[in-house]
């Protein structure tokens, strides 16, 4: 057998070196990739110049806004939804979607800008109010119905307590919920949904404090 020339031996080891290299690469990992971090936007302004007219009028008493209690599976930055034609009591988190707090921070916060349209919120711990808002987050999830149609369903239970001479008197509760279709079956689709879901429960129960604890 002849021995090969030594350009076929040089062109035979270059190509067995790329192969070596691409091998190489196709075994390093995937760079991971960052989940999106998503929030409820900006607060719409356009209502509150209108409140806080009223206010100027009929000044409202302060209102202490407790910390909104949820259950343990919502207490974290996980998107969560569940596939109502599969099984809705299932509760499954985005892989790649995630909040920027909690959905009872994400909630508390909507809340408190309404509010404070009308009256002075403060913070527990802050300083004392004779009216004590306290709120349970129940259910704050994407609902698949069918693989490409998706809604959100918002669901709270609110307590409104008079606090006055240190004591605690149950005025009013309420559950206040609202569903919203996604427009798109994905993440992106249901923080719309959760969104719009969350400002038709926050402006529910303003008008029911505002109806339960008036000016006085």
């Amino acid at each position: 057998m002849n021995p090969l020339s030594f350009p076929r031996r040089l062109a035979l080891l270059a190509a067995a070196l790329a192969a070596s290299l691409l091998s190489a690469c196709a075994a390093l990992p995937e760079k991971p990739v960052r989940p999106v971090v998503y929030d409820f936007g900006p607060a719409s302004l356009a209502g509150s110049a209108v409140a806080v007219g009223n206010a100027a009028v009929a000044p409202l008493p302060a209102l202490m806004l407790a910390d909104i209690q949820a259950p343990a599976a919502l207490d974290g930055t996980a998107m969560l939804y569940r596939l109502a034609y599969t099984d809705a009591r299932q509760l499954r988190p985005y892989a790649q979607a995630r909040w920027s707090m909690t959905p009872a921070q994400l909630v508390r916060q909507r809340l408190r800008e309404q509010l404070s349209a009308q009256r002075t919120v403060l913070n527990p711990g802050e300083a004392p109010a004779n009216l004590t808002l306290r709120l349970e987050l129940e259910e704050f999830t994407q609902i698949f119905d069918q693989p490409d149609h998706a809604s959100a369903q918002v669901r709270l239970r609110a307590t409104l307590v008079d606090t006055q001479a240190g004591r605690e008197r149950l005025l009013a509760q309420r559950q206040a919920s609202a569903q919203r279709p996604a427009p798109t079956p994905d993440a992106a689709g249901g923080v719309q949904a959760l969104a719009a879901a969350t400002d038709a429960v926050v402006a529910e129960l303003a008008q029911w404090v505002g109806q339960v604890a008036p000016a006085r």
